[in-house]
């Protein structure tokens, strides 16, 4: 997953953006990179028409290009409703939805308004925005603990962004998340730059008897990533989520931290897979993988865009695959010799 690209696939379906009723332009590929309008042809071909495609086809995707004159987000939605059989749709997706970002997501209480006319809807992604229209931190959620109320057989959920601490440090409005109990629900992604700890409590107090695949992306505190270690202590347990088979903590400032209470905790016990990416892991969290629990029933450990020093990087390789793990320690990130080790920096952070 990339903050620099849209999404080309999602739910199994090659995704396709819905093209606005009044433009002239060619119709695109299901499954391509859109246009990108800072660096491509003056009029690339764009999205698709209803009725070009079965309504199951593809991955729908709504959003709005202002430097397209495009209708406002809410006006395409309601096009798609008019002219799309939604009751077909198993995977939808939300971009951009105006120019400022921190603007709430319009379309979350529409769905929940409108969540009897998707009864087939699996798959679900909230800010599929790029860094060339927002960044991460601009980004507003938006309350959507409606969403998994509403759809009750939804199966995955994606949301970038966060909560709207960037525009205003004490933003108390309506969370994001609040604990909810979803029983179908097998994949859930929070995609951040600073993911705020009432967040992360509400995803660890939340009873999700069916997930499988869980990824907390926790960012930094300058962008309102304030979850500790505490806060991760009910996920940690995996008391609620006796599903889990992939954790993801990631992009973290404290990914230290993380990779010692991972290390220790009960739910990593029946972990297949674990990602320690994006964040600022170095060799004392590496030890203390090393000295924790055995990992050797995981299948899968990623660590992508790291601090760890070479040697120690090696020993942890040797003793995972020694047990039949697969290991990808890649992207090493070096700090100059004038740095010390509280410069180092997670790679999503504004």
């Amino acid at each position: 997953m990339s903050i620099y690209d849209y999404l080309e696939d999602f739910g199994g379906l090659p995704v396709a953006d819905l093209r606005p009723p009044d433009s002239e332009e060619a119709s695109a590929v299901p499954g391509k990179q859109p246009e990108q309008a800072l660096r491509d042809a003056p009029t690339p071909p764009y999205g698709i028409a209803p009725g070009e495609h079965p309504a199951d086809a593809v991955a729908w995707r709504l959003r709005h290009r202002h430097w397209a004159d495009d209708p406002e987000i809410t006006d395409l939605y309601e096009y798609f409703l008019a002219n799309v059989d939604t009751t077909r749709v198993t995977a939808l997706i939300v971009g951009a939805w105006t120019i400022d970002m921190s603007e709430e997501n319009p379309l979350i209480e529409r769905l929940i308004r409108d969540a009897g006319r998707f009864p087939a809807l699996r798959h679900l992604f909230l800010g599929d925005v790029v860094q060339e229209e927002s960044e991460v931190s601009w980004i507003g959620v938006g309350p959507c603990t409606g969403i998994l109320e509403a759809f009750p057989f939804l199966e995955e959920l994606v949301i970038r962004g966060g909560e709207n601490t960037l525009e205003d440090p004490s933003f108390d409005g309506a969370p994001a998340l609040t604990a909810v109990r979803h029983e179908h629900l097998r994949r859930l992604r929070f995609e951040s730059g600073g993911l705020s700890a009432r967040i992360v409590r509400a995803v660890g107090t939340s009873d999700l008897p069916a997930l499988e695949e869980l990824e907390l992306w926790l960012g930094v505190s300058d962008y309102g990533g304030d979850a500790g270690i505490d806060d991760l202590a009910d996920l940690l347990s995996g008391t609620r989520v006796p599903r889990l088979r992939h954790l993801g903590l990631m992009n973290s400032e404290i990914q230290d931290e993380i990779a010692a209470a991972i290390a220790n905790a009960p739910v990593t016990a029946r972990l297949e897979s674990l990602d320690l990416s994006m964040g600022t892991l170095g060799d004392e969290g590496a030890e203390a993988l090393l000295q924790g629990q055995p990992l050797g029933r995981l299948r899968k450990l990623t660590i992508r865009h790291h601090f760890l020093s070479d040697p120690v990087a090696e020993r942890l390789r040797t003793t995972l695959r020694a047990s039949g793990v697969a290991v990808e320690i890649s992207r090493p990130e070096q700090l100059p010799d004038w740095r010390d080790d509280d410069d180092r920096y997670v790679e999503v952070a504004e």
